[in-house]
């Protein structure tokens, strides 16, 4: 009953209900099927043959299955291929770290760096400081 062409239901999975052709027989219960569903391959014990069988040969191109199964008056699935894009790269801490020094170490003079980092620990020290209230004591 399973053979390159039937058309089968997928009773089982995310595209249950839908019609599928078989399009190749794999390695023990498994075939690879096109149509309404996804093009994977898929279990024999998840499709219901049906009694239509058409004459396609094995392997045959998602294009092929599509002008058939419009000429049947089923819709197949249209699949887009996703658009290729670059994944952005975190750099690590340590190699962000070293960016920093470089780029400080190419900018600023050695001398320089001193100074401003003595300017920049007085300022904040400064800062933190608060100033002391006294408390005056009535006789």
């Amino acid at each position: 009953m399973i053979s390159i062409g039937r058309i089968c239901v997928k009773i089982a999975g995310r595209d249950a209900g839908k019609r599928c052709v078989i399009v190749d027989i794999l390695d023990g219960p498994f075939v690879l099927i096109d149509g309404e569903t996804r093009r994977k391959r898929c279990n024999i014990m998840h499709l219901e043959p049906l009694e239509q069988k058409i004459d396609i040969k094995k392997g045959a191109s998602h294009e092929e299955i599509k002008d058939i199964f419009t000429k049947m008056g089923i819709t197949a699935r249209d699949t887009k291929p996703k658009a290729k894009t670059t994944r952005p790269h975190k750099l690590r801490r340590s190699k962000l770290a070293k960016d920093v020094k470089t780029e400080t170490a190419k900018t600023a003079k050695p001398a320089e760096k001193k100074t401003a980092t003595k300017t920049v620990k007085k300022e904040t020290t400064e800062k933190t400081e608060k100033p002391k209230k006294t408390v005056k004591k009535e006789e």
